[in-house]
Order: structure tokens, then sequence, then C-alpha cells
């Protein structure tokens, strides 16, 4: 009887195991089916917006307290537009004085996409002291080396009312405005777009890639550096760093980095997408409070 009784117990906990083990496996699928539905189907346009000081030496008192709003990697073609128009109103919704775009304003073949860029931007309300933006890797075509794809892009985006910098400095109501030309497309030129760069007064550099940041030519500059380019990775499990990134140095993910040498970063995790799936790395608009220092500390 004891040995009846015995192997009945046994039997009981093998059962329990096996049923315990199916339920893992069942809520582990579903775990997975739903992630992977959030991940494709909700977190790609459920757009954050982050808002925070920027802190700039020498700062024109009339820019003290301004909104600055920095958008990146559109992606049009992959990411629709509706959504983008979405976002373009909620940029509106903040009333921003200055917008900056930080590359990667479409993903194409050749040029098929740009007509579709002009008409877009033409929809985004234009702020009182203009919008601005640099291009990025995409915007030179599928190789990322095609300058008569961005050479088109950079017109249609100038007659849409775009202030295009391609290695170039512009002067924004007392602020020196830089903006960096793109790195993978070997026209990233740090010299001549800090040719006139008067450390003295306020600036701010608009770069898409942050790995610009270890290259050379900076000179003297000292300041804040506005990119994109990484998408946060754009999938990252919680509490680790993203398992792929578009850079050579990984600590460039997303958010404010502090390069110890007088310049930070920060790394907005873009709207679009080239592959439409996002996981804890939801797309961004960045608001800037601007403020008026002496220096950065």
């Amino acid at each position: 009887m004891r040995n009846s009784a015995t192997a009945g117990v046994a039997r009981s906990h093998s059962l329990a195991k096996i049923i315990s083990r199916r339920r893992f496996l069942a809520g582990l699928g579903t775990f997975i089916v739903g992630s992977g539905g959030y991940a494709y189907g909700i977190e790609p346009h459920r757009v954050t917006v982050v808002k925070r000081d920027l802190e700039i030496p020498s700062l024109p008192l009339d820019l003290d307290g301004k909104l600055l709003v920095q958008i990146s990697d559109l992606h049009l073609g992959p990411t629709g537009r509706d959504y983008l128009l979405d976002c373009f109103r909620q940029v509106e919704e903040l009333r921003p004085e200055l917008i900056v775009v930080t590359g990667d304003w479409m993903t194409s073949r050749d040029t098929e996409v740009v007509d579709r860029v002009g008409e877009l931007m033409r929809q985004l309300v234009r702020p009182p002291l203009g919008i601005f933006g640099t291009l990025g890797n995409h915007d030179y075509g599928p190789t990322w080396r095609n300058k008569r794809i961005a050479d088109e892009l950079a017109v249609a985006l100038s007659d849409a009312g775009v202030n295009v910098l391609r290695n170039q400095t512009a002067d924004v109501a007392g602020l020196q405005l830089i903006g960096m030309d793109e790195l993978w497309a070997y026209q990233f030129l740090p010299e001549q777009a800090l040719a006139t760069y008067d450390p003295q007064r306020a600036s701010l550099v608009l770069s898409h890639n942050p790995d610009t940041l270890d290259r050379g030519g900076w000179g003297s500059y000292q300041g804040w550096v506005l990119s994109g380019h990484t998408h946060g990775g754009q999938c990252k499990v919680p509490f680790f760093r993203p398992p792929y990134l578009p850079v050579d140095n990984p600590r460039y993910t997303s958010g404010e980095f502090d390069l110890g040498d007088g310049r930070r970063v920060y790394i907005n995790r873009g709207l679009g997408y080239n592959r439409r799936v996002r996981f804890n790395a939801r797309p961004e608009i960045t608001g800037f409070t601007l403020r008026r220092v002496d220096r950065l500390v």
C-alpha cells in the first residue's frame, strides 16, 4: 500500500510539472506574440515629447527662455506621411521659436521620395526663427554616397522653406547655428563648417551622426551638439544596451552625453524607421528651453 501511495504521489508531481511547463510555455508564447504586436503595431507611432533645458554660454538675452524643437530621422518612405503629419501637429502645439531637423529626411532608392519630402515639410508651421536642418546618410540614397540625390533633396527642402546647412553656419538671432554634413557620405568637413566660428559667441552644432564627435577637425569648439541617427537602438531590452547601434562608439545610444572636453551631445531617438519595429525606444520630439549661462559646468 505504501509503495502504491508513493507511486501515486510521484505521478501527481510529474503531472503537475507537465502542467506547469505547459502553462509557462503558453505564457511565454503569449508574451512573445504580444510583445511583437506592440513592437510593430503600437510603439513605432507612440511618440514621446521630451522637455528639458539647453544651457548655452553667452546666449543672447532675447533667446533666453525660448523653445527650440528638435526632430530627427523622419525616413519618409517606409514611414507614413499621415503619422509624420500627426507628429508635426504635436510640434506645433509646443509653439517653438525655432525648429531643427537632424537628418535622414527620407529613405529611397533614388529621388522618388524627394518631392514628397518637400510637400511634407510645407505642412510644418514656420516658427518665428525658422526651420534649419542637416542631411543624414539615407539622404544620400541606398549607398549613402550619392551626392546627386542629396543635392536634389537639399533643393526641395530649400524650396519648402527649410534652411539646409551643409558644413555651413547661420546666424539665428545672434546664435551661431552650425550644420555638419554627413559622415558616411564622406561630406563631413568640420573645418569648413567652423571656419567662421567665434568661441566668444553663443553656438550650437547640428550633426546627424554622433560618431562625428570622435573625428578630428573640431578645433576650439565647445558647446552642445544635437544628433540623431541611432533611433535609440530601436529595440532594446530594459536595463541593457541596445543589441545593435549604427555607430562605431557604442556609448552613443540616446539622450545626453558629456564628452569631457567642453562638448556635450544630445542624441534624439528620431520619429521614423526603415523597418517598422520599436521596443523600449519610443520615437521622440525634443523641446529644448534655451537658457543663458556663463559657462557649461
